[in-house]
């Protein structure tokens, strides 16, 4: 497939180029398939390098494993009162209450079930998180709307606590924070594969050691020093990016998203290779996802299906985990060997030029 950059009088969207990339080999808790998946980047290096760890995994029984370990959407709220004992006592009623709160979610919304209330206290402000299951949205406005009528209510039955804010930053919607990777936002899920020792060699040209040995430096200490937040990883946002562009989702999300952790062992020559991201926040239904191109790739992912109310998003979930190991897979085998990643670059970016895309 060839993009041409042509001048345009287009001022109401903006054109990223799009290749579809793999097939990639998947398993697990939600889907067991082996499909294409589209990237939409300036970085025409992804392409390939997503496309060499497609191959591993086709390479591999089973592929990528994918498993979906939690999902939940968030929106945290701010209530004042006037000293710590009164927001505890508050905190509290919120928690016994929980059985009405359920209730007044399901008024709220066909498909938002609320999950479970959590909170802070400092000083005399109340922190309250709500958590949210929202079917195949990924749930932004449906958790904001059920945390509306929830306030209210907390306001009209709660004794000393007055409005703060509708959203209090505890949520953590596109920041990058602790908090969600402890607790939770969006879709949780493990992508693992088991590299066989040959292949090692033979497709990624490194060895499980080395990997691992890098992983070690780079991921983990070189993260620490920066000042990592619950994140060890080389670069989860390069594919989630490419991916949410191309799925129709807030791309604003890969904020959190990208936070997550790579993990690897050498196991006797073969390499253990895992990439786990708690934050990936998608889905199949809602704002973008009616836009021609994005419904005819969710269609082609196997994800508009008359599956039951957020199965289709799920799979989409456990495709975005499997095609950021692809790429975090395929950079680390890179960086082992000296002068690969700069070779990659100037073959796929330099020698297209601005204008064409190959």
């Amino acid at each position: 497939m060839t993009l041409t950059a042509e001048p345009s009088t287009d001022l109401t969207a903006a054109g990223v180029p799009l290749r579809w990339v793999g097939p990639v080999r998947v398993s697990g808790n939600v889907a067991t398939t082996e499909t294409e998946v589209p990237l939409a980047t300036y970085e025409s290096p992804l392409w390939p390098s997503v496309g060499r760890g497609a191959k591993i995994s086709r390479l591999v029984e089973g592929g990528i494993r994918t498993t979906l370990v939690d999902e939940r959407m968030t929106r945290s709220v701010l209530v004042e009162a006037d000293d710590a004992a009164a927001a505890y006592t508050a905190a509290r009623a919120v928690q016994d209450d929980l059985p009405r709160l359920r209730e007044i979610t399901r008024e709220s919304s066909r498909y938002a079930r609320l999950l479970d209330v959590r909170h802070e206290i400092t000083g005399p402000l109340l922190f309250i998180r709500f958590e949210f299951a929202t079917g195949d949205a990924s749930g932004h406005n449906m958790a904001t709307h059920a945390s509306d009528a929830l306030l209210a209510h907390l306001l009209a039955t709660v004794p000393g606590i007055r409005y703060g804010s509708i959203s209090a930053n505890y949520c953590t919607d596109k920041k990058a924070t602790a908090v969600n990777g402890i607790l939770g936002r969006g879709k949780n899920v493990v992508a693992e594969i088991l590299v066989p020792r040959h292949v090692v060699e033979a497709r990624l040209h490194t060895t499980a050691d080395r990997i691992t040995a890098l992983n070690i430096n780079k991921n983990l200490v070189g993260t620490l020093l920066a000042g990592g937040i619950r994140s060890a990883n080389a670069h989860y946002a390069n594919m989630l990016l490419a991916f949410y562009l191309a799925t129709g989702q807030d791309a604003a999300n890969i904020v959190e998203g990208s936070q997550g952790v790579t993990y690897t062992q050498d196991r006797d020559g073969d390499l253990y290779f895992s990439c786990t991201l708690p934050n990936l926040i998608l889905g199949t239904v809602g704002n973008g996802k009616g836009l021609g191109f994005v419904d005819a790739h969710l269609t082609r992912l196997g994800c508009r299906e008359d599956r039951a109310a957020g199965d289709n998003a799920r799979r989409l979930a456990v495709l975005a985990a499997a095609t950021v190991l692809c790429g975090e897979l395929s950079l680390l085998a890179a960086q082992t060997n000296p002068g690969e990643l700069m070779k990659a670059h100037n073959r796929f970016e330099r020698a297209t030029g601005d204008a064409h895309v190959r």
